[in-house]
Parts: structure tokens; sequence; C-alpha cells
């Protein structure tokens, strides 16, 4: 059976400490790398533009002797109204892995079915477990441990970087807060919350207020409040989350040695401010950096 990542779900708490433990060495020696995917080809699908996921995948199969390939499906299709189970069938026999970032999580899962080569989710509206293996990999660098830290989530709860925290990082044995406002849009899914409960020992615990929810914490991570695709939302999301921006007072009431933490790209003076964007405690370009060195070993992983 061919192994593929489609969320956070699909790995043990196992996989996720080899595939950090692999990410950090090919981090610290990436020469014992450079031929590891030598005549590899990795074909990058994307229906949602992205900075970060092509650049950091592209230039890693670089880094690792593979070859990485862009192919915009946006509208859901391939060449002139091609299905995309089609599509996915002919590039198993060209490529060795396929990675695609798409609006829906229906849609990874329909790529998985038809392909026969390992399928990488690089993000859906549900999940983003490539986010959160590069968050987890950046928590360690900075606290030299995961078990046992708080991570506090802080904005939407609802949204995908927000569902990834709660299973990947309850399930390394950090306790997660979601602090989100009080309405179920904005919530985390009850069957995600259910599910990730039944399989860890830690803490998953909701909250509407900010000063209470980011007490004790060891991280305070957040996320833009308008997605892609929310834009005629803006106005209303900006009112209901005025009061969840990561200012520098709220960091005031985590613990004195706390990080910050975004998944980028950042609205500056909305979810977070300039002050504590760019302060000494924040983390956020060694987290996007820390993206590439993630991703170079989830591909490592899958093809091994």
């Amino acid at each position: 059976m061919v192994r593929s990542l489609l969320s956070d779900f699909d790995l043990s708490n196992e996989q996720i400490l080899k595939i950090l433990d692999l990410s950090e060495d090919m981090k610290t020696n990436p020469s014992n790398y450079s031929k590891s995917l030598e005549g590899k080809t990795l074909i990058m699908l994307f229906e949602l533009d992205s900075l970060r996921t092509r650049v950091s995948f592209e230039t890693g199969m670089t880094q690792l002797g593979g070859h990485a390939i862009f192919y915009d499906i946006a509208g859901g299709s391939f060449t002139r109204g091609e299905t995309l189970v089609d599509g996915v069938r002919v590039l198993s026999r060209y490529c060795d892995c396929i990675m695609a970032r798409v609006s829906k999580q229906e849609d990874i899962e329909k790529i998985a079915a038809a392909s026969s080569i390992p399928v990488i989710n690089a993000m859906t509206r549900k999940y983003h477990p490539c986010q959160t293996i590069a968050d987890l990999l950046t928590i360690n660098q900075n606290k030299g441990r995961l078990e046992g830290l708080k991570i506090a989530y802080v904005g939407d709860g609802g949204c995908n970087t927000a569902n990834s925290t709660i299973i990947g990082c309850s399930k390394v044995g950090m306790n997660v807060t979601i602090v989100c406002p009080k309405q179920p849009k904005y919530s985390p899914d009850s069957s995600i919350l259910n599910k990730a409960r039944k399989q860890i020992s830690s803490q998953i615990i909701i909250s509407h207020d900010p000063a209470e929810g980011v007490k004790d914490a060891d991280v305070i991570y957040t996320d833009t409040w308008i997605s892609a695709g929310m834009e005629k939302e803006k106005e209303e999301r900006i009112q209901v989350f005025a009061a969840y921006q990561v200012n520098s007072n709220l960091v005031k009431k985590a613990k004195k040695d706390c990080i910050v933490m975004h998944c980028l790209p950042a609205h500056r003076g909305y979810e977070i401010t300039d002050e504590v964007m760019d302060a000494p405690y924040s983390v956020v370009y060694d987290e996007a950096e820390n993206r590439m060195h993630t991703e170079k070993a989830i591909v490592y992983w899958l093809l091994h």
C-alpha cells in the first residue's frame, strides 16, 4: 500500500518524531543528503497560490538531488478539462511523488485514491500538516522538548492551521488551547476535536478569553484572520477578531520565555503587531525556514 500524508491524523507520535529527527539531521548535515533523491521527481499541483509552499518544496528537492515540477490546476482540472483522476493516473506513471495544494480535502483524498505514488497534502482548507511539522521542529529547537509544553493558538479556531495544530501538537504530548470567538463558525470542528481527544493523553482546551487562554503558554501561535476566498468577510472578521490580536500586552500574560509563531503570510496590524512580529521572542522566520527542512524529510520518508 502506498504511504501518503493527507492529514495530521495519518501520522503516529512515533512517525512525527522520526520525521522531526530526520529534519534536524538534514538541516544540520545537508551534504549527507545531497544525492538522496537523485533521479526522483516531485510533481507540485497548485490550485491555490503560495510563496513558501512552492519555493520550499522546489528548493528542497533540488538540495536532495531531485527535481520538482510546478503545475497549475486552478479550476480543479488538467489540460482542456481533463478530470483530476485521469490526470493523476498519468502523473503516477511519470513521477515519484505528488504534492498538492488544493481547496477541498475531498480533492486531496481523490488524488490519493487515483495515485499509485505517495501524495502529500500541502494544504487544504481543512488541514495543513506540513505546516504543523515545521512548527513542531521550531518549538523543539527553541524549547528543547515538546511533551508537556502549552501552545495557545489565538484567532480563527475553525481554520486549517488550528485543526492541524490541535492534532499534531497533541499527538506529541503538548497541551493545546484554542483561543477563539464563541461562535461555531470560528470554533474547532467537534468531529476533529473528538477524534483528536481519543488519540492523546494531553489536554485540548477551548477558551474564549485571550488573557486566560495564553496564561502559562510556552508558545503563542496565530494565523491570518482572512484566508484566501474569505475576502468578502473581511470587515466582519476584523470586527470579530479585534480582541484576539497578538500584541505585546497579550504576550506578557504568557510565560516570560514564551515564543511567538505565525505560519505566514502575516497581516501586520491585524492578527499580529509589528512590535511582536519583530521581537526577539518571535520565531516566525525560523518557522518559515523549517518548512523547507521538514518538507525535505517528509518526501524522503515517503520515498524510502
